[in-house]
């Protein structure tokens, strides 16, 4: 009988050129997530709030990219986003739970963007300058 966590990683790898972070867990399970799902979905209090209802709906993050992943003790990695933000501990089991629930939290959040007008691409400032 094996006592290894089944949501320990045990391969990280980001691919700058894709914005994608590949993970294996130690049971096997192989998962690609993008950069601008796992930044939709920060475990921080800044997207997530205090509580149910507080959630910030996060819009225009379609071309972010990570920056920077650090490791936390044995159980988490912390992210840093191109955009600055960084206050998300992503631990095992949560970036497990995000890689085998992608397509329903995907759907959900496209319909919430949807429900709000908002968009994922990020918005385009259009400047006029009369000389």
């Amino acid at each position: 009988m094996s006592t290894a966590d089944p949501h320990q990683v045990t391969h990280l790898h980001y691919s700058r050129s894709k914005r994608r972070l590949e993970l294996s867990f130690s049971d096997g399970a192989d998962y690609q997530l993008s950069a601008e799902f796992l930044r939709v979905f920060s475990p921080s209090a800044e997207v997530r709030g205090h509580g149910p209802g507080q959630e910030v709906l996060q819009t225009g993050k379609s071309s972010v990219a990570i920056a920077r992943i650090e490791p936390v003790g044995h159980y988490a990695v912390q992210i840093t986003f191109d955009d600055g933000h960084d206050s998300g501990l992503y631990s095992w089991r949560y970036l497990r739970d995000l890689a085998e629930r992608q397509d329903q939290y995907w759907h959900q959040y496209l319909q919430q963007l949807a429900a709000a007008g908002q968009s994922r691409d990020p918005e385009v400032q259009v400047l006029h300058f009369d000389p």
